[in-house]
């Protein structure tokens, strides 16, 4: 059984940063598509980062989050830089194989619970 575990999540200030974590089980991190993505209330889910063989951010984040992985510990990474209020939301690790591409706009078989982050202004 495939579990995502994120973790990480909290409040900050405008300009702060936070390092979000996901430790995978039921998979071999190394042989899957994993990613991050966010849900803010009254807006659409956005994928905002894919590692695989590549990685991709959505411009929302480029040049401020930066994902990734130790396949060793089977944990994904996300950390986040110069964080704005527009980054606050849901955010989930999500899981796929490699089938059918890895990018910001391929659709994830697999999602964690959630880790909250809120950036106030």
């Amino acid at each position: 059984q495939v579990q995502l575990v994120e973790s990480g999540g909290g409040s900050v200030q405008a300009g702060g940063s936070l390092r979000l974590s996901c430790a995978a089980s039921g998979i071999t991190s190394s042989s899957y598509c994993l990613g991050w993505f966010r849900q803010a209330p009254g807006k659409d889910r956005e994928t905002i980062s894919t590692s695989g063989t590549y990685t991709y951010y959505a411009d929302s984040v480029k040049g401020r989050f930066t994902i990734s992985r130790d396949n060793a510990k089977n944990t994904l990474y996300l950390q986040m830089n110069t964080l704005k209020p527009e980054d606050t939301g849901m955010y989930y690790c999500v899981a796929k194989t490699y089938v059918g591409g890895c990018t910001i706009k391929a659709d994830f078989s697999f999602k964690g619970q959630g880790t909250q982050v809120t950036v106030s202004s």
